[in-house]
């Protein structure tokens, strides 16, 4: 009887350790599973950190770059245009065609005045003693075509609105003209070289082609 007891308590005893060393190896396991998962989390948490940083650091690093050529490219724009500046010239100047632009002109109507010593006669089929006519004929054309030449109007392109003497001098003329469309309005003064015909000596750009 006493053999059968002690066998009974040796058994459960053998099952208590049984469950001790299956409980131990069991908390193990799961502790190595919670570190496992810990790890990784890590891992992948600091990953994304350090593509955040290098993405931040490359976007200032690109940002720095295009100020930096910002700021290179300011002063060869200033430089662009400072070189336009002294290209063209100033009110008043001489151009290198021999032309000359200043602003305003004989009266208030004039927007600007241009003056050209490359300014050739145009030619002429007259011979001997010139007289102006300020009706249609060849002197009238040959006027017109001067007019058309100091404006670099097309004469396609140009209506006459006035042609008459310039202060009762026989071998000057003045005339008033404007493109078709009106977006350019002149007046142009002519005077006669004898033996080459018509030449402009001074075109006003006007506001208004009533004001003679």
């Amino acid at each position: 009887m006493s053999k059968e007891i002690n066998n009974e308590n040796s058994t459960r005893y053998q099952q208590r350790s049984k469950r001790k060393k299956t409980n131990l190896i069991l908390n193990g396991l799961i502790i190595v599973v919670i570190l496992l998962i810990g790890f990784v989390s890590y891992s992948i948490f600091h990953t994304n950190d350090e593509k955040n940083v290098d993405k931040k650091s490359a976007s200032g690093t690109k940002a720095g770059q295009e100020a930096t050529n910002d700021e290179t490219a300011s002063p060869t724009t200033e430089s662009d245009e400072l070189t336009d500046e002294e290209d063209s010239p100033a009110d008043g100047e001489e151009s290198e065609n021999g032309e000359i632009v200043t602003e305003g002109g004989s009266d208030s109507n004039v927007v600007k005045t241009i003056e050209n010593s490359s300014w050739q006669p145009v030619g002429t089929t007259q011979t001997g003693e010139h007289v102006a006519s300020y009706s249609e004929g060849v002197d009238w054309n040959e006027q017109v075509k001067a007019l058309s030449y100091g404006t670099g109007l097309d004469s396609s392109n140009m209506t006459v609105w006035f042609l008459g003497n310039n202060n009762k001098d026989p071998h000057k003329s003045i005339g008033t003209v404007s493109s078709k469309d009106q977006s350019e309005k002149y007046r142009v003064y002519i005077e006669w070289v004898d033996g080459s015909g018509w030449k402009p000596t001074k075109v006003e750009e006007i506001k208004d082609l009533n004001i003679r």
